[in-house]
């Protein structure tokens, strides 16, 4: 704060002076200006010493010469302990060339003690002066605390903070970028305030146009800058970046930008994928749904064709039999023989839709067994041969992850069935350790790349889908010489025990 040097303020004064008549009339002359003093006679260095290191004073007065002592002396002290305090000499008979040396010594005035008519307003303008020094001393110290704190936030930050206008021919130009530049950019902060068309020429040039669009109109409205587009830079990368930042003007009306710059890359990767995701199961469940209703299609013909006539020629045959129950008892047993025929075959084709639906299998005897018997089925119907090994036929899986593996092995011979031309396949279901393979290998016209990202690869994506829902992993390669391999792991909740085997006893 500046002292206030007003007529009747409290002033702190320190005496140099060896003569004690002299002391007592500058003290009177401030008593005479109004002010009460705290005021502390020395005339030794050490005293001088003591006293400027015990307390703080708003004004030192000194005579020039003292015995073994002397005002340049007294200054050499308070410059050795680094104190701003106003230092006035008031000497009775002191040379020019002297008074001059004394300023440059550090000395603020000199007065004359036959002329003491400036000294109040002489130490009222010192007092004041140094209170000055001190505020803008205070204020320069708290400004690079503050540059020191905003670098350091700065250099923390993972997004470039910035500064840019408006330059006179109307191009955009950095007048200040944190360390992140490098990083994000990959120019240095250095170059992009020296040269700001390094931004531009990162810019795709889609996105440009946009970004000069959205500063147009925030230098026109005073509305916050919300930008997102992106830059290939000189690594041969592409980036998604975000520039926000608030516009105020200058003294000669330029929009000035202060924001933030960030790399929105992964964000937009995430959208990216989350879109396309959606997409896909979007187009997935339009497929299942259509699965669905030709699944139900494929199980009425089933039952109206097959079953409906074989049920219409059991009712063909038992009323034929009544109606001839008088013919001779071997006949009569052809007939029965002929219906029994019918019977079993309408008990295998109601099993074998049965088996379709839901194995009961499956719920009774575990995947091994439905996996083995869904391989019987699937060898007699299609003539193509199916090998299979369980190496643990005890494997025992939460009802719902046994479901998504019978279905999934369902789905691979369908697939097999379709589009392999195979005539054999290996099914192999085994234990990894903390997890359940199942792998279906068959000898077929393999596949292409491409194959497996088609737009209507719905089978594949169904499994991915199935596996992707219990932590599982799907791997679909080509088989040595010829065909396709693929393989599901799902993992257990908890890893299996190893079995215990009981020592035979001696």
């Amino acid at each position: 704060m500046v002292p206030d040097t007003a007529p009747g303020s409290h002033l702190r004064l320190l005496l140099i002076e060896d003569n004690e008549d002299d002391a007592l009339l500058l003290i009177h002359r401030f008593r005479s200006g109004g002010y009460s003093l705290d005021v502390l006679r020395v005339d030794t260095p050490e005293q001088t010493e003591a006293a400027l290191r015990a307390r703080s004073w708003d004004l030192v007065i000194s005579d020039h010469d003292l015995p073994g002592f002397s005002a340049i002396a007294a200054l050499g002290i308070i410059k050795q302990l680094e104190l701003d305090v106003p230092f006035i000499i008031v000497s009775g008979a002191i040379r020019e060339e002297t008074a001059i040396a004394a300023m440059r010594a550090g000395a603020h005035d000199y007065l004359s003690k036959n002329q003491l008519e400036r000294l109040i307003p002489a130490a009222e303008r010192e007092v004041r002066e140094a209170g000055n020094r001190r505020q803008r001393s205070q204020a320069l110290a708290a400004q690079h605390e503050a540059d020191a704190r905003f670098q350091a936030v700065a250099a923390s930050t993972p997004g470039v903070i910035f500064q840019m206008m408006r330059r006179p021919n109307e191009q955009l130009g950095f007048t200040y970028a944190s360390d992140a530049t490098d990083m994000l950019l990959g120019v240095s902060a250095k170059q992009l305030c020296e040269d700001g068309s390094h931004f531009f020429r990162l810019l795709v040039a889609d996105d440009r146009t946009a970004l000069e669009a959205a500063l147009e109109a925030s230098a026109r409205t005073g509305a916050r800058l919300n930008w997102e587009g992106r830059i290939d830079t000189d690594a041969g990368d592409t980036k998604w970046i975000n520039i926000r930042g608030s516009v105020r003007y200058d003294s000669a009306c330029r929009a000035i930008w202060e924001g933030v710059m960030w790399n929105i890359t992964h964000s937009k990767q995430t959208e990216a994928e989350l879109r396309d995701s959606q997409a896909h199961l979007k187009a997935l469940s339009s497929h299942l749904q259509s699965a669905k209703e030709d699944e139900r299609e494929r199980i009425a013909r089933d039952v109206h064709d097959v079953l409906g006539g074989h049920l219409v020629a059991l009712k063909f045959s038992t009323s034929l039999l009544a109606s001839r129950l008088t013919l001779p008892a071997e006949q009569l047993r052809a007939q029965v023989t002929r219906i029994e025929t019918l019977i079993d075959e309408a008990i295998d084709t109601v099993s074998r839709v049965t088996r379709e639906l839901r194995p009961g299998i499956l719920k009774d005897f575990g995947l091994a067994a439905a996996i083995e018997s869904h391989a019987e089925d699937f060898a007699r119907r299609t003539g193509i041969g199916c090998h299979v090994l369980c190496a643990d036929d005890d494997i025992d899986l939460p009802e719902s992850e046994s479901i998504a593996l019978f279905r999934i092995f369902q789905e691979s011979l369908t697939n097999v069935s379709k589009h392999a031309k195979a005539q054999n396949v290996d099914i192999r279901l085994i234990h990894t350790g903390d997890g359940v393979s199942l792998e279906v290998a068959d000898d077929g016209v393999g596949f292409a790349p491409a194959d497996l990202s088609k737009p209507h690869s719905f089978g594949l994506r169904g499994v991915r889908e199935r596996i992707t829902s219990l932590g599982g992993c799907v791997d679909i390669t080509h088989r040595a010489p010829n065909g396709t391999r693929l393989q599901v792991v799902i993992p257990l909740a908890q890893p299996l025990a190893p079995p215990h085997h009981q020592e035979a006893s001696s």
